[in-house]
Protein backbone atom coordinates (compact mmCIF):
# COMPACT_ATOMS: atom_id res chain seq x y z
CA UNK A 1 0.00 0.00 0.00
CA UNK A 2 1.43 3.33 -1.18
CA UNK A 3 0.65 6.49 1.68
CA UNK A 4 1.21 9.80 0.89
CA UNK A 5 2.66 11.70 3.58
CA UNK A 6 3.42 15.44 4.20
CA UNK A 7 6.27 16.76 6.48
CA UNK A 8 7.19 20.63 6.96
CA UNK A 9 10.81 21.87 6.18
CA UNK A 10 11.27 25.80 7.06
CA UNK A 11 7.69 26.14 6.71
CA UNK A 12 7.73 24.41 3.30
CA UNK A 13 5.14 21.46 2.30
CA UNK A 14 7.23 18.17 0.93
CA UNK A 15 5.24 14.77 -0.26
CA UNK A 16 7.10 11.53 -0.18
CA UNK A 17 5.24 8.52 -1.79
CA UNK A 18 6.81 5.12 -0.24
CA UNK A 19 6.20 1.50 1.02
CA UNK A 20 6.26 1.04 4.49
CA UNK A 21 8.59 -2.36 4.63
CA UNK A 22 8.19 -4.90 6.97
CA UNK A 23 10.83 -5.49 9.37
CA UNK A 24 9.99 -9.31 11.71
CA UNK A 25 6.45 -8.69 10.77
CA UNK A 26 6.46 -5.09 11.68
CA UNK A 27 6.16 -1.86 9.72
CA UNK A 28 9.35 -0.18 9.58
CA UNK A 29 8.03 3.53 10.40
CA UNK A 30 11.80 4.73 11.10
CA UNK A 31 12.66 4.29 7.07
CA UNK A 32 9.57 5.49 6.34
CA UNK A 33 10.15 8.65 8.86
CA UNK A 34 13.78 8.85 7.71
CA UNK A 35 12.73 9.11 3.94
CA UNK A 36 10.19 11.98 4.86
CA UNK A 37 12.67 14.20 6.81
CA UNK A 38 15.25 13.97 3.84
CA UNK A 39 13.19 14.41 1.03
CA UNK A 40 11.98 17.99 2.83
CA UNK A 41 15.07 19.61 3.81
CA UNK A 42 16.12 18.11 0.13
CA UNK A 43 13.33 19.71 -1.58
CA UNK A 44 14.08 22.99 0.38
CA UNK A 45 16.53 24.21 -1.27
CA UNK A 46 15.49 23.89 -4.89
CA UNK A 47 13.55 27.32 -4.46
CA UNK A 48 16.58 28.93 -2.66
CA UNK A 49 18.65 28.06 -6.14
CA UNK A 50 15.38 29.31 -8.05
CA UNK A 51 15.59 32.76 -6.25
CA UNK A 52 18.64 33.08 -6.53
CA UNK A 53 18.90 32.43 -10.39
CA UNK A 54 15.71 35.03 -10.36
CA UNK A 55 18.39 37.68 -8.82
CA UNK A 56 21.27 36.67 -10.78
CA UNK A 57 21.93 37.99 -15.05
CA UNK A 58 22.79 35.46 -17.82
CA UNK A 59 26.75 37.03 -17.17
CA UNK A 60 26.37 36.63 -13.78
CA UNK A 61 25.93 33.13 -14.22
CA UNK A 62 28.82 32.42 -15.03
CA UNK A 63 31.26 34.55 -13.17
CA UNK A 64 33.47 32.99 -10.99
CA UNK A 65 34.87 34.88 -7.70
CA UNK A 66 38.26 33.54 -8.20
CA UNK A 67 40.26 31.41 -9.81
CA UNK A 68 40.15 28.63 -6.91
CA UNK A 69 36.27 28.60 -7.25
CA UNK A 70 33.28 28.02 -9.28
CA UNK A 71 30.63 30.21 -11.35
CA UNK A 72 26.81 29.41 -9.78
CA UNK A 73 26.41 27.93 -13.56
CA UNK A 74 29.36 25.16 -12.27
CA UNK A 75 27.52 24.43 -9.13
CA UNK A 76 24.22 23.79 -10.95
CA UNK A 77 25.77 21.33 -13.13
CA UNK A 78 27.78 19.89 -10.06
CA UNK A 79 24.97 19.23 -8.52
CA UNK A 80 23.06 17.83 -11.44
CA UNK A 81 25.84 15.51 -11.94
CA UNK A 82 26.00 14.18 -8.37
CA UNK A 83 22.32 13.86 -7.84
CA UNK A 84 22.05 11.90 -10.57
CA UNK A 85 25.39 9.54 -10.06
CA UNK A 86 24.25 8.64 -6.26
CA UNK A 87 20.55 8.90 -6.21
CA UNK A 88 19.01 8.27 -10.09
CA UNK A 89 21.94 5.90 -11.32
CA UNK A 90 23.02 3.98 -7.51
CA UNK A 91 20.02 4.57 -5.63
CA UNK A 92 17.49 4.00 -9.04
CA UNK A 93 19.55 1.89 -11.35
CA UNK A 94 19.76 4.26 -13.74
CA UNK A 95 22.92 4.39 -16.12
CA UNK A 96 26.28 6.16 -14.57
CA UNK A 97 27.35 8.41 -17.54
CA UNK A 98 28.64 11.35 -15.10
CA UNK A 99 32.46 13.32 -16.24
CA UNK A 100 32.79 15.27 -13.47
CA UNK A 101 35.77 17.27 -14.30
CA UNK A 102 33.63 19.26 -16.96
CA UNK A 103 30.76 19.90 -14.13
CA UNK A 104 34.15 22.91 -13.20
CA UNK A 105 35.27 23.06 -16.53
CA UNK A 106 32.06 24.31 -18.08
CA UNK A 107 32.27 28.52 -18.82
CA UNK A 108 28.66 29.04 -20.31
CA UNK A 109 26.64 26.93 -23.09
CA UNK A 110 23.57 27.06 -20.39
CA UNK A 111 20.86 29.60 -20.30
CA UNK A 112 19.30 30.49 -16.67
CA UNK A 113 16.39 28.60 -17.73
CA UNK A 114 18.37 25.76 -19.07
CA UNK A 115 20.19 25.85 -15.30
CA UNK A 116 17.01 25.63 -13.89
CA UNK A 117 15.16 23.20 -15.97
CA UNK A 118 17.79 20.65 -15.71
CA UNK A 119 18.66 21.05 -11.75
CA UNK A 120 14.36 20.76 -11.00
CA UNK A 121 14.21 17.96 -13.63
CA UNK A 122 16.85 16.10 -11.77
CA UNK A 123 15.85 16.79 -8.38
CA UNK A 124 12.12 16.03 -9.02
CA UNK A 125 13.41 13.13 -9.78
CA UNK A 126 15.83 12.38 -6.81
CA UNK A 127 12.86 12.98 -4.43
CA UNK A 128 10.84 10.58 -6.19
CA UNK A 129 13.15 7.58 -5.90
CA UNK A 130 14.07 8.40 -2.19
CA UNK A 131 10.29 8.29 -1.59
CA UNK A 132 10.22 5.14 -3.07
CA UNK A 133 12.98 3.51 -2.32
CA UNK A 134 12.61 -0.03 0.11
CA UNK A 135 13.86 -0.62 3.28
CA UNK A 136 16.46 -3.29 1.53
CA UNK A 137 17.89 -0.77 -0.84
CA UNK A 138 18.50 1.83 1.86
CA UNK A 139 20.23 -0.80 3.96
CA UNK A 140 22.57 -2.57 0.94
CA UNK A 141 26.14 -1.53 0.55
CA UNK A 142 27.70 -0.46 -2.90
CA UNK A 143 29.99 1.44 -4.61
CA UNK A 144 29.50 4.84 -5.39
CA UNK A 145 32.04 7.28 -6.78
CA UNK A 146 34.61 5.04 -5.22
CA UNK A 147 33.18 4.93 -1.94
CA UNK A 148 31.03 2.25 -0.45
CA UNK A 149 27.89 3.46 0.96
CA UNK A 150 24.50 2.05 2.03
CA UNK A 151 21.54 3.51 0.63
CA UNK A 152 21.08 5.47 3.60
CA UNK A 153 24.62 6.89 3.24
CA UNK A 154 24.03 8.12 -0.34
CA UNK A 155 20.89 9.72 0.62
CA UNK A 156 22.49 11.77 3.52
CA UNK A 157 25.49 12.31 1.46
CA UNK A 158 23.12 14.39 -1.22
CA UNK A 159 20.97 16.09 1.04
CA UNK A 160 24.09 17.71 2.96
CA UNK A 161 25.41 18.28 -0.10
CA UNK A 162 22.75 19.84 -1.57
CA UNK A 163 22.56 21.81 1.42
CA UNK A 164 26.62 22.87 1.08
CA UNK A 165 26.09 24.18 -2.11
CA UNK A 166 22.98 25.64 -2.15
CA UNK A 167 24.78 27.95 0.70
CA UNK A 168 27.69 28.37 -1.88
CA UNK A 169 25.18 29.80 -4.38
CA UNK A 170 23.43 32.09 -1.99
CA UNK A 171 26.53 33.55 -0.43
CA UNK A 172 27.90 34.46 -4.11
CA UNK A 173 24.20 35.68 -5.44
CA UNK A 174 24.77 38.13 -2.11
CA UNK A 175 27.96 39.06 -2.77
CA UNK A 176 26.81 40.14 -6.33
CA UNK A 177 23.58 41.65 -5.70
CA UNK A 178 24.27 42.79 -2.42
CA UNK A 179 20.75 41.84 -0.58
CA UNK A 180 18.98 39.59 1.48
CA UNK A 181 17.55 36.68 -0.09
CA UNK A 182 14.74 36.42 2.81
CA UNK A 183 14.77 32.68 2.84
CA UNK A 184 13.12 33.18 6.04
CA UNK A 185 10.97 35.93 5.91
CA UNK A 186 8.08 35.37 8.03
CA UNK A 187 9.30 33.10 10.10
CA UNK A 188 10.20 33.79 14.08
CA UNK A 189 13.50 31.88 14.40
CA UNK A 190 13.87 33.01 17.68
CA UNK A 191 10.78 30.67 19.47
CA UNK A 192 12.33 28.91 21.91
CA UNK A 193 12.08 24.66 21.70
CA UNK A 194 9.01 23.07 23.66
CA UNK A 195 7.96 19.35 23.85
Amino acid sequence: MVKSQQSKVNGQKSKVNGQKSKVNGQKSMISQEFKIQCVSYFEANTPRIEKCLAELSEADIWLRPNGASNSVGNLILHLCGNITQYILSSLGGGPDHRTRDAEFATEGGFTKQQLWEKLEATTTEAARIIGEVSEAELLRVRSVQGFQLSGIGIVVHVVEHYSYHTGQIAFWTKQLKNKDLGFYAGLDLNVPNSD
